[in-house]
């Protein structure tokens, strides 16, 4: 049965209060340009908020004492935060489990938890662990000795490498591959010596991994992702890396062997962070940035080489203007010539 809701009823369900008519009857979300009187939809930049007088939505998402134009308004803190909990609430409905679905295969010794589902063609190899209310879906590949948490999701063609450790409401997205050996060779004359990465990779509770991400296992001890921490698609992580809670790393970004990141760090698309260095704690850096040495906590960088970022923002100001400013100099370097020469004739 389709959900259907007052406003007052989302308003509550969201900490939030209604001003206008909270008896309008929501049954989903829209955007602002394309909801109908029964949507809700959200306003959370204020550059927009003139779109509100247009929209013909049952019922506007926003912060506290927005313009209304007339529409009926539930007003919330966060109204981000707020659509995607309705998000929630409406669209995704939990799956009865199904259990282990012919032609999964399951090796010996492995402990299932209670009402999980393990799609056909899903391969559990020997002695792994899976919690409560898991889903393994067709084609995700758990090697030996795999453990997982209860309510984590694994998605298909998604693989774990012997040994790793997921924790708890982990999303693990298609493609994405964990604990792949880390990147050890050891010079040999004129080739290298593969060297054996025996550790593993842990992820620790509700951190969610992209399609096609890698992170790699650790030479002998633990590539840690700790607790909260969301990596986008095509991430690549090295061996003996540890990323702490709360991080935010965006597409195609590259972080090198032994690397540790703190808390609540963002890092923006294809940011290449080096080996063996360290981010403090609410870092911030740029797309395309370059992260040669480590950075301190609670700042903004960009560049290639990282600098902070208003500095960069002062720098790239001036790059357009490099060809006239390359003229200028020429012309004064040609002035100060010839007044030299007039000088040297006196």
């Amino acid at each position: 049965m389709h959900l259907t809701r007052t406003a007052q009823e989302l308003a509550e369900y969201l900490g939030g209060s209604v001003r206008g008519d909270g008896g309008c009857l929501i049954n989903g979300l829209a955007p602002l340009d394309a909801a109908g009187p029964d949507k809700v939809t959200f306003l959370a930049n204020p550059r927009y908020a003139s779109r509100v007088a247009e929209t013909q939505a049952g019922a506007v998402l926003m912060a506290p004492n927005g313009e209304s134009y007339g529409r009926t308004v539930i007003e919330v803190d966060n109204p981000y935060l707020a659509f995607a909990k309705l998000l929630t609430l409406f669209y995704v409905q939990p799956r009865p489990p199904r259990g282990v679905m012919p032609e999964a295969c399951i090796g010996m010794g492995v402990a299932l938890g209670d009402d999980v589902s393990i799609y056909p063609g899903a391969i559990i190899c020997d002695n792994v662990t899976i919690g409560d209310r898991c889903v393994i879906y067709p084609g995700a590949v758990l090697y030996d000795g795999v453990s997982v948490g209860d309510d984590t999701i694994i998605h298909a063609n998604a693989v774990i490498r012997e040994r790793c450790r997921m924790g708890n409401r982990c999303i693990i997205q298609p493609g994405a591959v964990i604990g792949s050996d880390g990147f050890g060779y050891a010079p040999d004359g004129n080739g290298y010596y593969r060297i054996p990465q025996i550790g593993i990779v842990v992820l620790e509770d509700d951190v969610e991994i992209g399609a096609n991400c890698t992170i790699d296992r650790a030479a002998l001890e633990v590539t840690l992702i700790k607790r909260g921490t969301k990596l986008d698609n095509l991430v690549q992580i090295a061996h003996n890396c540890q990323i702490g809670e709360d991080c935010m790393i965006v597409s195609q970004v590259g972080i090198s062997g032994s690397a540790r990141i703190g808390n609540h760090v963002t890092l923006g698309g294809q940011v290449g962070v080096a080996g063996h260095l360290t981010i403090g704690d609410n870092v911030m850096v740029g797309a395309q940035s370059g992260v040669p040495n480590s950075l301190q906590a609670n700042a903004v960088y960009s560049g290639s080489p990282t600098i902070p970022h208003k500095d960069w923002l002062r720098a790239m100001a001036v790059v357009p203007r490099l060809p006239e400013l390359k003229k200028t100099l020429h012309s004064l370097e040609k002035r100060i010539a010839e007044l030299e020469a007039l000088q040297a004739k006196k």
